[in-house]
């Protein structure tokens, strides 16, 4: 957005598309800063990182063991993850898998990772994925939004686990944080091999953008966002440079919840070094493609994933957790809200002293049994 606060590069589209734009973050308490985190990346100074309250991003278990793995999309384009195997693991079985997937243009580094180790140490394989246009996965242009290419990245997975001869194909699970749960959620509509669903601080980009926090945007700003990226779209191919915008905020505002994504994506305890992206845009995704958000429609028909179980979980304290809520309000039986006392909704991501771990290995065993 052409503001201050969350910088972008690229031309503008005139000053009073601005001024408008920066009346809708201030209208939305800022909440569109959820919708970014990185695109290619390698971790780097782990020694460095923030443990304060329980964050530990960069764990790395004992218990079990990772790889990079590659496998194909329905498109033909390349998913990178990192697949997890507990090192008790019976090989001769076939054992329940997991797919982990990181906030919204985040990277498997951050937080997918954590997750992964974490349910592997539990008995689970589990593969913490890339999606596309982020990370290693395939996609132009970089840190693009897609949510039709999100959702095939969780087949993609599936069929990938199901080629394993040590996974059940037939008890596969999601775990999606942040945007990736509304991602999984859309995914598990139409893909019947992902048998349980659990989203942590879930977002549902698709409601921010049509309406804004807690219902706050108006019809004129909803007008005035789609007008941006349209007149980014004439900037950009009549030579232009491309234009980025929400993510994490590169200095601290003074703004609780941009300050609370910088806390993470800016600081030693969750940051990793950029390959190919500026810092300045790593965690943004490009103007013209973060509108095909307004499209997306994740929690509708969310009833028709039943029989299959949903887990929500989200921090009490959660800015997001309107998302959550509304969620499970639309799904149906069997279905739970599970409620984090005292976590924001980045506390999720990586304190592992406030993620309910223990809740998501009861969900998953009764869930992914044989």
């Amino acid at each position: 957005m052409a503001n201050d606060e969350y910088p972008v590069t690229g031309s503008g589209n005139g000053a009073s598309l601005d001024a408008t734009r920066r009346h809708l973050l201030k209208a939305t308490a800022a909440g569109i800063t959820a919708l970014g985190i990185t695109s290619f990346f390698n971790i780097s100074n782990t020694e460095a990182q923030d443990m304060s309250n329980g964050a530990d991003n960069f764990y790395k278990s004992d218990k079990a063991t990772f790889e990079k793995v590659t496998f194909k999309t329905a498109y033909q384009t390349n998913v990178v993850g990192n697949l997890h195997i507990p090192n008790d693991l019976d090989r001769s079985a076939k054992n329940p898998a997991i797919i982990v997937s990181h906030p919204m243009g985040a990277v498997k580094e951050q937080s997918a990772n954590l997750y992964a180790a974490k349910m592997a140490e539990q008995g689970f394989v589990t593969v913490a994925i890339d999606l596309p246009f982020w990370g290693e996965s395939d996609g132009q242009p970089r840190q693009a939004v897609s949510p039709d290419f999100y959702a095939e990245a969780y087949s993609a997975a599936a069929d990938y686990l199901s080629s394993l001869a040590f996974v059940n194909r037939d008890r596969i699970g999601v775990i999606g944080i942040c945007g990736s749960g509304a991602f999984a959620l859309s995914a598990a509509k139409i893909d019947p091999r992902l048998k349980a669903i659990a989203t942590v601080s879930m977002y549902d980009h698709g409601t921010l953008y049509r309406k804004g926090l807690g219902g706050t945007q108006t019809a004129e700003q909803f007008q005035a966002f789609l007008a941006e990226a349209a007149e980014q779209r004439i900037v950009e191919t009549t030579g232009g440079a491309v234009r980025y915008t929400a993510g994490a905020p590169i200095e601290r505002t003074g703004n609780a919840i941009g300050d609370e994504f910088y806390d993470f994506y800016r600081t030693p305890r969750g940051e990793v070094t950029p390959a190919y992206a500026s810092p300045k845009t790593s965690t943004m995704p490009t103007v013209i493609t973060n509108v095909k958000f307004v499209n997306f429609y994740p929690l509708e028909n969310l009833d028709t994933v039943s029989p299959r179980p949903l887990l929500f979980i989200a921090g009490d304290k959660a800015h997001s957790k309107e998302f959550s809520e509304l969620a499970y309000s639309k799904a149906a039986e069997p279905k739970e809200l599970h409620w984090v006392k005292g976590a924001g909704h980045v506390d999720l991501y990586d304190r592992v002293t406030l993620i309910p771990f223990d809740k998501l290995k009861s969900f998953f065993d009764q869930h992914l049994s044989a």
